[in-house]
Order: structure tokens, then sequence, then C-alpha cells
């Protein structure tokens, strides 16, 4: 009797250990939903920004308000997706290499199109700002005449995009998309997005702006350039795409990739250089999505990329749910106060990013938030400010818990040198 009672003890002190074995999070598992979801994301994104290509391509071949308004709420649609991919940024060279051709902003608008006589013209910055390309068949840069005839997603790609090495001189991505489809925003902090009309792309008469021939195939090569660069990020996360491979080799190294993204978009590109920067400067210009005056959304989805690195879990436009083996669960593991505490700072800021959100679409817009003296645009943004710093010092206390190398986090003088943003 008494060796049937071990036998029996020892069975389940097998099984209690096995199941405890069972439980345990591989790094590799982790670091695998991580790419997954970022597969998910830039195929989520090729596919909306196909749909805006669509909308565009309807725009142009009938201008109208209807078709207008259709290519704006595509345009809009395109960001959900696009913008909880930055997440995985820094962390990842050949996204961040990649991303300026797509997301880079601000512009100076006038490198593309006709401005109101308010934006100036050259400057000693960048003597390229007032361009327009759209009214110029023929362009100078860096003294070499080029041949703009005819406007290919080529020739947007290869000459006028961060021409004479200015970050400002964006021509092709997003937000080039943005300024051709709403134009500029002058109602500086007072309420309206850029009002450009639809008789901006009438061919003929009724055409307003001048060269609607020119804008139309600026627009769609724009279009067509954006989705061919989804259309390799796509790739590079997919079953055998590089991005993924290099990921995925080392789970080390993944999960500083992981961390890095979190905690850079966090602190200084979000909270500091998309949020604390246009406030201390109380200008419109720094809104991230200026022209249509979506920022809130920006914002918001940054946000919510962030937790669904956390978390393990994305959600796409359809509803279905990308899931697996979570960062959380591996702190969880680890340090379960940690892993609460981590919860609960990514749900304070994405309720304050929520707050800026509900506001802006109930009338109060991003930037009549940044306007001098209000308080209340003042306490909202800062509210999201300050969620996005207290959650990167639990994204510092993660990478140690993990046992990881230090990482240094992207900065910003908006939160570290402050008196530098007015020299």
């Amino acid at each position: 009797m008494p060796s049937l009672h071990l036998t029996v003890s020892a069975f389940a002190l097998g099984l209690t250990l096995a199941t405890a074995a069972s439980a345990q999070v591989s790094r590799d598992a982790v670091v695998a939903t991580y790419a997954d979801i970022a597969a998910a994301k830039y195929a989520d994104s090729l596919d909306t920004a196909r749909t805006l290509q669509t909308a565009i391509a309807a725009l142009i071949a009938d201008p109208g308000e209807a078709t207008l308004l259709a290519a704006r709420t595509a345009w809009i649609a395109a960001r959900v997706p696009y913008q909880q991919t930055e997440v995985y940024r820094f962390g990842n060279p050949i996204v961040d290499d990649w991303e300026g051709k797509v997301n880079a902003w601000p512009l100076d608008e006038g490198l593309i199109d006709y401005v109101d006589a308010s934006y100036g013209g050259p400057s000693d910055a960048n003597e390229l700002a007032a361009l327009n390309v759209i009214a110029n068949p023929q362009i100078t840069i860096a003294g070499k005449v080029i041949d703009a005839g005819t406007i290919t997603p080529a020739l947007i790609a290869d000459t006028p995009n961060e021409a004479d090495g200015i970050e400002t001189n964006v021509a092709r991505g997003y937000h080039a998309i943005e300024f051709l489809l709403w134009g500029q925003d002058l109602n500086g902090t007072g309420p309206g997005a850029g009002e450009r009309p639809h008789t901006d792309y009438l061919q003929g008469e009724g055409c307003t702006g001048g060269n609607c021939d020119r804008r139309a195939d600026y627009l769609m090569a724009a279009t067509d350039l954006l989705v061919s660069d989804l259309e390799f990020m796509a790739a590079e996360w997919a079953d055998g795409g590089a991005a993924r491979a290099a990921v995925v080799a080392d789970a080390g190294a993944g999960l500083v990739a992981m961390l890095t993204g979190m905690g850079s978009l966090s602190y200084g590109e979000q909270a500091g250089e998309r949020m604390r920067l246009g406030l201390m400067l109380n200008d419109p210009e720094e809104e991230h999505d200026c022209f249509s005056d979506n920022t809130h959304n920006s914002h918001y989805y940054d946000g919510l990329g962030v937790q669904n690195a956390y978390l393990g879990r994305y959600v796409r436009p359809d509803g279905s749910v990308i899931e697996g083996p979570s960062l959380a669960a591996l702190v969880a593991e680890t340090d379960p106060a940690l892993d609460a505490e981590m919860r609960a700072k990514l749900d304070a800021t994405m309720a304050a990013l929520g707050a800026i959100k509900a506001a802006a679409e109930a009338g109060f817009a991003y930037d009549m938030m940044l306007e001098q003296g209000n308080a209340e645009g003042e306490a909202l943004v800062m509210a999201g400010v300050n969620g996005l710093i207290d959650q990167t010092r639990s994204i510092e206390r993660i990478v140690t818990r993990l046992g990881l190398d230090r990482i240094a986090f992207e900065g910003s003088d908006s939160l570290d040198n402050p008196s530098a943003v007015f020299q």
C-alpha cells in the first residue's frame, strides 16, 4: 500500500511539473506573436491603401463633392492600421529606414502645389519650399534641371522627395496625399480643416487652382507609390520576409526590438515631438495630420499600437483578432506586480488619448487644443503626454527585469531640454 501511495504521488508530481513547464511563456513565441501582428498590420495598411487608391481613381475620373468626400474618408480609414504599425519603428532598422517614404512630416506643401500668399516663398532653410512641382514641367534641384513634364511615381520618388537633403521637402506618402485631398488648413487654432475644392481636379472648364490635369496626375502617382511602398513592407513581415527573419532569429534581440519601439514611440516621438512640442510652440503646424484635422486619431492609434505590442493582441479592421503568447504574459511570470503596473499605465494612457479623440470628434479639434492660454486643451494634451512618459518608466523597468541590455530610447528636447526648443 505505501508503495502505491508513493507511485501515485510521483505521478501527481510529474503532472504538476509538466503543467508548470507548459505554462511558461517562451520568449521565441512572444517574438513570433510580435512578428505575426506586424504582418497583419502591414497587410491591413496595404489593403486600406488599395481602397484609397480606388477612391482616388474615382475622384479623378469624376471630380465632385461626393467623390472627394469618399477619397478623404478612405484616407482617414487607411491611417487606422498604419498608425498602429509605428511601434515597429526604432527597434527594427528595416522599418525605420523605410518609414520616411510613407509618413514623413511636417512637409513644406509649396514644394508640391499652390499655397496661400501667407505661406511665403523660398527661405534660407529651404529654397525649394515653394517649388510647386505641379505647376512646373521643368524644375531645378541643386543646380540640376529635371524634366517633370510627366508626373510619375518614379519622378516623385527620385527627385523632389527630401530634395537637397532637407527633411521637410516631402513629396510622397500619406501626408502628401492628405495635402492634395484637403489643401492647407488656414484656420490656425480656430475650427476647420483644409478646404480644397473638388474643382481643383476638374479637367478643362471649371478648373480651380490651375494645372488640374497635373494635380490629378500627381495625386494618382503619389497614391500608387504609397501602395508599392506598403507592398514592400508587407512582404518584409510575411513568411520568408527579411524583417520577420531579423526579429525572430534571436529571441533576446527580438524582445529588445519590441521594447525599443514601445519606449521610443511612447517617449521621444509621441509624447515629445508629436505632442509636447506643438503645445510648447502653440503651433497647429506641429499637428501630425495637420491638413485633415485627423491628429487626434493618429495619436490614439499610435498609443494603441504600443498597447497591442505589450498585450500581443491586435483587432483588424474587419473585427477579427490576431493574438498569441505576449510580452505581458512573459512579464507576469517574472514579476506579476510589474505586469499589473504596465497594464494599468497603458490603460491610463489610452483613456487620456481617448479623451482627446472624443473631444475632437465633438468639435474641439486638436489644433484648437494647441491655442495659447487654452487651459482645457492644454490639460487634454498634457494628460496624454504624462501618460506616455509614465508608461515609458515601466517599459524601462521591464527591460531590466527581463535581464535585457540597457536600451537608449529616443528623446526630445521638448522633454529633456525644453529651453533648447526656443533657441
